[in-house]
């Protein structure tokens, strides 16, 4: 599917996009079977010296954590593993120079994950050096590449079937936003091979990746195509399974809705905002991975520190014009994890959620008090931005989010200083009851704004009705992370509101 844009920097009108699937195969648990693990920001190259031993495995749940319970420093043999693309192709070829190496342009190609984030090669499990990561073989229907995109969506190749065989990793690091496209329907299995050396010694391991690309018929599309797929799975899931699963996910989620507590700056590492169901209150909190287990924090206790590393130059080009002119520094955190920048994401993973809710869960932004703009977009696989929200615009804003996902953004800020995100999210409990919360995000953005002064709000009134007709819904068509934005009955126009007041308010309008 393309994507579409007209003179006057017009919304995206569509991103739907292909998202990621993984069963095991064979010899896998049979807990397993019941259900895919999680593959959003998979690592799907782990390296790890182990016993004196180099292996290369997948693991679906993200980064270990030291001492956690898991998979442990490494994670899954590959070949014990499946995955599937599926979907309508992610787009075509740009004309783009800079993405010739994925073939002529025009050309469609389907993303193993399209969704956000997307996944990483993880070298933490050895300790100096570098390890050279090989493509040995593709065989399949056509070719296959992967690659790395910049803040702004320039392309790094790392492998490529029809040209780089071969790509170096630093040892210790985490490389995130790895990106892999094939150009055909069909099965293919991707040989890797990964080499290091310990003093005199040289150590190897080498793995094959099975991925089935699947298409949907030429006349579906993604909006129309993908929910009756999931009403048809819904519909034949038996009823006794489903009812288990729900009671299992309520008592275990019973258990888990409680928040820490004590005032946290937190300017490096994970987190995701997300609800939390107990019986018919919901609550919006924070998941912080730094801790072991993670904790949920409340909103209220919580700043997110966005540090000078995080200020670049905004790119020329009228994709990226609604950051502000070419050269205009912004405070960005990245859509893929970065070394220390706090990554912020958002999650429906709850097991209260999960099992208390249905349909989707819309997340609003209805108000931003700083003292510039805030925005939020998604980087696509050709580094295309997509709006999420923009506080230049009609207030307020939302997004649909399905049950089960984890995804990540770019998060950019125009100027220094404090900002205070007024965020709803609403969801729907499975006896049909209406619930919602409404809090305040905090961001202290720059080295000299004091975090201390940006201690974040708690529960606010409700400031909006229903959203603005001309207001902006992105509705999440898929709980692999894939979204299509959609506008309302007039077209939004992503002209640049230039502001030189100190700070500003951007509230819900009446429409």
């Amino acid at each position: 599917m393309s994507r579409n844009t007209s003179r006057g920097l017009r919304k995206t009108i569509a991103a739907g996009t292909a998202s990621l699937a993984v069963a095991l195969s064979g010899g896998a648990p049979a807990a397993a079977a019941s259900g895919a693990p999680d593959a959003d920001g998979a690592d799907l190259v782990v390296l790890s010296v182990e016993s004196g031993e180099l292996r290369m495995s997948f693991r679906g749940d993200g980064p270990p954590r030291e001492g956690g319970a898991g998979e442990g420093k490494s994670g899954a043999d590959p070949g014990s593993v499946r995955f599937v693309a599926s979907g309508t192709p992610v787009g075509v070829v740009p004309g783009d120079p800079a993405f010739a190496f994925l073939g002529r342009p025009g050309s469609p190609v389907w993303s193993l994950q399209e969704g956000s984030p997307f996944s990483t090669f993880d070298t933490t499990g050895v300790s100096r050096g570098e390890v050279t990561l090989e493509l040995v073989s593709v065989d399949g229907p056509g070719s296959f590449a992967a690659y790395t995109l910049s803040e702004w969506g320039r392309p790094t190749v790392l492998l490529d079937s029809d040209g780089r065989k071969s790509t170096r990793l630093s040892a210790g690091q985490r490389l995130g936003g790895v990106v892999w496209l094939f150009d055909a329907v069909g099965e293919y299995r991707v040989t890797l091979r990964a080499s290091t050396g310990t003093g005199t010694r040289a150590l190897s391991d080498e793995a094959v990746y099975t991925v089935a690309v699947t298409g949907l018929p030429p006349t579906a599309t993604p909006a129309t195509a993908r929910p009756q797929q999931a009403a048809d799975a819904e519909r034949e899931a038996p009823a006794a399974q489903k009812a288990a699963a729900q009671q299992a996910a309520q008592k275990t989620a019973a258990q888990k809705t409680a928040a820490a507590t004590g005032k946290r700056v937190i300017a490096d590492g994970h987190v995701d905002m997300g609800p939390q169901l107990s019986g018919n209150t919901l609550t919006v909190r924070l998941k912080d991975d730094s801790t072991t287990p993670p904790t949920w924090r409340e909103l209220a206790d919580v700043t997110l520190k966005v540090t000078d590393r995080a200020r670049i130059d905004v790119p020329a080009g009228d994709g990226y014009a609604f950051l502000g002119e070419a050269g205009d520094k912004v405070y960005l955190l990245p859509q893929s994890q970065q070394a220390g920048i706090v990554w912020p994401g958002w999650n429906t993973q709850h097991e209260s959620v999960v099992g208390g809710t249905k349909g989707t869960v819309t997340w609003r932004l209805k108000q931003v008090d700083g003292p510039g703009e805030f925005k939020l977009f998604l980087t696509g696989s050709f580094g295309t931005p997509e709006v999420v929200f923009d506080s230049a615009e009609r207030l307020p804003q939302q997004l649909g989010i399905a049950p089960n996902t984890h995804a990540h953004g770019n998060w950019a800020f125009t100027k220094a200083g404090v900002y205070r995100l007024t965020v709803e999210m609403a969801a729907t409990t499975t006896a049909g009851k209406a619930v919602s919360d409404t809090k305040t995000l905090t961001f202290a953005v720059g080295d000299a704004t004091d975090a201390g002064s940006g201690s974040g709000g708690g529960t606010v009134a409700d400031q909006s009705g229903d959203l603005a007709k001309t207001g902006t819904d992105i509705v999440s068509i898929a709980g692999g992370g894939a979204l299509l934005l959609t506008l309302g009955t007039a077209a939004v126009v992503l002209t640049r509101r230039r502001r030189s007041d100190a700070g500003h308010l951007s509230t819900a309008e009446s429409s």
